[in-house]
């Protein structure tokens, strides 16, 4: 345990130094992201406007609030891709993470935490700009600010051990896009990405308790725009520990079933 956690020290602060290298690249990645949430803030804000100035408990001030916390949470959402893992196989980058005495997830968790501390430290001047520009309306207690600075480590976690599965797919066939495609849109539209989840119906609410997809969007946010009640944050905590760990235990059994059978594509 000592020399793991050596090397996600190690690791992390490689992955702080190199990002900070690329630190004007970073920004421009972290603005092409924000017409997202802007899109999505504009028109909740109007629809909320016509509505006598509020849709389903937000007013155009907390959609303000909700999209721009929107914007770090998704930030910190951003991990290892399937597409990334068909190039692994393809390229036969595999065959040499086999080779080290490390499992492969603890490299790509350790790098991606590290590069989450510079997307924090460059959030917050944009988170800024936005506050100024759609003023939202944000009060958050200490327990609401301490449950979000928990809850978006384990949004990271979770979507980093959802799609570490997808990417495993590659281990059987060496393009996962078309799979990556529909779990990306079951997200976007179950996950409080595209929209509170207070506003969907609630079929589609009930078909999202039963899903992870939550709990790495909606869950974080909405514990720090003041939309869920002390029990609600303490119960999302342990669902997002729930499905790290339950995703964590099918990684490992996906895994080992499909190192029996890798084989490099590439030269």
């Amino acid at each position: 345990m000592r020399d793991l956690l050596d090397f996600y020290l190690t690791a992390a602060k490689m992955a702080v130094i190199s990002q900070f290298q690329y630190r004007t690249a970073n920004y421009f990645y972290m603005i092409g992201m924000i017409a997202e949430p802007v899109i999505y803030l504009v028109v909740w804000s109007t629809i909320a406007a016509a509505q006598g100035g509020q849709v389903g408990g937000y007013t155009p001030g907390a959609f303000a609030a909700y999209y721009i916390v929107w914007t770090l949470v998704r930030n910190m959402n951003i991990v290892f891709t399937p597409y990334g893992w068909e190039g692994r196989i393809k390229d036969g980058e595999l065959s040499a993470a086999l080779l080290r005495p490390i499992h492969p997830l603890h490299a790509d968790i350790a790098f991606f935490a590290g590069w989450k501390v510079v997307v924090i430290m460059l959030w917050l001047p944009i988170a800024a700009i936005l506050a100024l520009l759609f003023k939202p309306t944000l009060s958050p207690t200490m327990l609401e600010v301490a449950v979000f600075a928990v809850a978006i480590w384990g949004a990271y976690l979770i979507r980093t051990m959802l799609l570490w599965l997808l990417g495993l797919i590659t281990l059987w066939t060496t393009r996962v896009s078309a799979i990556y495609e529909l779990y990306f849109a079951v997200e976007l539209l179950l996950s409080g990405r595209l929209v509170p989840l207070s506003l969907l119906p609630p079929w589609a609410r009930d078909l999202a308790a039963f899903l992870p997809f939550q709990w790495t969007f909606g869950f974080p946010i909405e514990a720090l725009v003041g939309q869920l009640t002390p029990a609600q944050l303490l119960g999302g905590l342990g669902m997002q520990l729930l499905w790290i760990a339950g995703g964590a235990a099918l990684v490992q059994i996906v895994w080992r079933a499909g190192v029996r059978r890798y084989s490099a594509v590439g030269g």
